[in-house]
């Protein structure tokens, strides 16, 4: 079953889907934001069209821009074909941006004007691309400690989080654990009594 703290969680999932504000989810990891995510953009207006996620912790520092905003032919060393970029991919639907704490400042100051102008400049182009795209963002960390820290800008900390969503500690809630470990092992896998004992 699902526990108490979460049920209160998806209770406020209708509200964060009828709306285009972007959403901040925050939780350690493992817990389940993208699961979030996804049932927050299968539950909006932008359903039957594209849901794309990206972490931004696994992309390398250098290829975050090219990652997310696209690059033209030549635009850099390696830049061989042209990409349109991930905002592009999800043109008209949801955008997740996973561990979004660990982007670098300069990438986030090319986001910012993203979620101010509603716009994509590729790398190396001169050109900007009007996007409709909804965020939603992810973290598990302390981003007030980076701004802080000058490693997180607030201007953009506070355009993300139109809707903040903080999803508990699996250690305060261990009915979810069996759950999260079958999705993450994909539903075909089934637990033995002792893996279910093991892991509760």
């Amino acid at each position: 079953g699902i526990s108490s703290p979460m049920k209160q969680l998806f209770n406020r999932i209708p509200r964060a889907a009828s709306t285009a504000l972007p959403v901040l989810i925050r939780g350690e990891s493992g817990t389940g934001k993208e699961l979030l995510a996804r049932e927050i953009h299968r539950s909006s207006a932008r359903a039957d069209v594209p849901y794309v996620a990206v972490n931004t912790a696994a992309v390398s520092a250098p290829l975050v821009e090219s990652e997310l905003f696209g690059h033209v032919k030549g635009a850099f060393t390696g830049a061989e074909q042209p990409r349109e970029g991930v905002f592009r991919s999800a043109h008209g639907g949801t955008l997740f941006l996973d561990e979004i704490g660990d982007m670098p400042v300069a990438v986030q100051t090319r986001l910012l004007r993203v979620l101010q102008e509603g716009v994509v400049q590729p790398v190396g182009s001169e050109q900007s691309i009007q996007i409709d795209v909804r965020i939603i963002s992810a973290t598990h960390q302390d981003l007030e400690q980076a701004i802080e820290e000058k490693l997180f800008r607030q201007d953009l900390y506070f355009r993300l989080r139109g809707i903040e969503l903080c999803i508990p500690p699996l250690r305060q809630r261990h009915e979810d654990i069996v759950l999260l470990a079958g999705h993450f092992l994909g539903s075909s896998r089934h637990f033995t009594v002792d893996a279910m004992t093991a892991l509760l």
